[in-house]
């Protein structure tokens, strides 16, 4: 199970957020990035080209020198020229870590959006079962033909289940919490007294678990209509592209001298295409009952 974001976070965020799992449970138990050093003001150094272009007159120079009484100030001068090398390449390698950056931005992204994500850990057992659950109908939904092609409304899909995931991922993290405490307050032990309290409580709980679950279910119905569509249009479009060779085969058939064998199913191609277009506009609109019963 990935991470869980707030479906109106931006895209860049969640998405950023959604790849970097580890790091954000390392946080959540307290680890923090190194603070990532502010650049330094800008210092007039020499620019690798220069010292490139440079360096055959200083050579020449030195050498010239050498050849004089200003030999040590030739020596100087080549000193002089290694230290400006030296600092050109300290000065590469002061740039920050890679990694230090990217750890700090994944940091700096969870905590501005604290709470619009949620992790592995916040959601007990039963809740990561239910969680699965309400993520495979979604993503089947999504990734299905027949919403790629516009047959269903696509742009309420991409919107509203998202929303849907989420809600229902927000919803079981808070049982999940709960159940835990509750949990841990039954092994400790509860006396007689306070056992009248718990009962309620105890019910809230249930009750609030069977209200998301009808929320998944309501979830999944929609995309079992959406995988009968699925068939369905998957079906008619071989049968379309059966029904474009059909005049190849006629032709083969009457050239061999076969046209009175030809076989009965070839001429019922067109019935059945048109049987199926019916199957696919039955379930495409039970898809968009099943949506409005989602959305209600």
């Amino acid at each position: 199970m990935s991470v869980v974001v707030d479906a109106e976070l931006p895209p860049q965020t969640a998405g950023l957020l959604r790849a970097n799992p580890r790091l954000l449970m390392q946080m959540r138990h307290g680890w923090r990035p190194p603070p990532v050093p502010p650049p330094e003001p800008r210092r007039r150094r020499p620019s690798g080209v220069t010292l490139l272009l440079a360096t055959p007159a200083v050579i020449a120079l030195i050498g010239v020198l050498l050849e004089t009484s200003l030999a040590p100030l030739a020596f100087a001068l080549l000193g002089a020229f290694v230290i400006l090398v030296l600092v050109r390449i300290s000065s590469v390698n002061e740039l920050p870590d890679p990694d230090h950056v990217h750890e700090r931005r994944v940091y700096e992204q969870a905590r501005r959006h604290q709470g619009h994500y949620l992790l592995p850990g916040d959601f007990d057992v039963p809740a990561k079962a239910m969680l699965l659950r309400t993520q495979h109908a979604v993503g089947a939904v999504l990734s299905s033909r027949v919403n790629a092609e516009g047959l269903l409304d696509g742009v309420r899909n991409t919107v509203i289940l998202p929303a849907q995931e989420w809600e229902i991922a927000r919803l079981l993290a808070k049982l999940s919490g709960l159940r835990a405490e509750h949990n841990a307050l039954l092994e400790r032990g509860v006396a007689p007294e306070v056992a009248a309290v718990v009962r309620p409580l105890e019910r809230a709980l249930v009750n609030s678990e069977a209200a998301v679950l009808a929320r998944i279910e309501a979830l999944e119905r929609y995309a079992a209509h959406v995988a009968e569509a699925e068939r369905a249009y998957h079906a008619r479009s071989q049968i379309e592209e059966l029904r474009a060779r059909l005049p190849r085969y006629e032709e083969l058939l009457a050239e061999s001298g076969a046209d009175a064998l030809a076989v009965p199913e070839l001429e019922n191609l067109s019935d059945d295409a048109s049987r199926l277009e019916r199957a696919l506009r039955d379930s495409v609109a039970s898809a968009h009952e099943a949506f409005r019963h989602l959305e209600g």
